[in-house]
């Protein structure tokens, strides 16, 4: 699986945030899907004491949510540390990730923000647009924005709002667990984008994509035989 689009990735902070803007107005909003059978978690871990990055694919079955393929790879840091600009540095090594695919996924689940986010256009928006893939932001965290607390239960959202535009949802995902904070990537609708994540986290407030794809960078980065449970 290769990108549709490319760009360099060793630019300077102004050329980056030119390049956000550029690519956030190719981001589709509505639901162009088509049958979603296999989904691919992905996550970036960051070497403690060095420069090395490790970017780990997962790919499950949508039904089953069993693993079906796992692909990684290692790359250094091509770009600073810089709030807002986090796909700069972690979209080089999951590019190569996806490349090893045998699979090719019908949905990616991120684990960090899409719409959600200062210039609306965090890794998830810019992955689905490179890739032209759906793609679904997927944070623990809130990044901006104001919302008012979900209900308890499972299933339950608030919108998350900023600047008066409603960028995502809270969705509490388990009954009396705190929420987390889903916002569309690219080319899925928001209410379709939650639908998928709840349908995703049987068990646990994370979805299984998240949650798979955490554990094998983890290992890798702590060269642990892995185990994923």
């Amino acid at each position: 699986m290769y990108p549709v689009i490319e760009h360099a990735w060793n630019i300077k902070e102004a050329e980056a945030l030119k390049l956000q803007h550029e690519l956030a107005a190719k981001v589709v909003a509505t639901d162009q899907l088509g049958e979603i059978k296999l989904v691919a978690g992905v996550d970036v871990a960051y070497q403690k004491d060095g420069n090395q990055l490790i970017a780990a694919v997962v790919i499950i079955d949508a039904e089953t949510l069993g693993i079906v393929e796992t692909a990684t790879a290692k790359d250094i840091e091509r770009f600073p540390y810089m709030p807002g600009l986090f796909s700069f540095r972690e979209l080089p090594p999951l590019i190569k990730a996806f490349e090893k695919l045998q699979h090719t996924p019908d949905l990616v689940v991120c684990d960090g923000q899409g719409y959600a986010h200062p210039r609306r256009f965090g890794l998830a928006c810019h992955l689905g647009v490179i890739f032209d893939v759906p793609t679904i932001g997927c944070g623990k965290t809130r990044l901006l924005g104001e919302h008012q607390e979900p209900d308890t239960t499972r299933g339950a959202t608030a919108p998350l709002v900023d600047n008066g535009e409603v960028i995502g949802n809270v969705l509490r995902t388990q009954t009396d667990i705190n929420p987390i904070y889903v916002s569309i990537g690219h080319r899925i609708s928001l209410g379709t984008a939650c639908n998928w994540i709840l349908k995703f986290s049987p068990k646990y407030r994370l979805p299984e994509t998240t949650r798979v794809a955490d554990q094998v960078v983890k290992a890798l980065l702590h060269n642990k035989q892995l185990n994923i449970q």
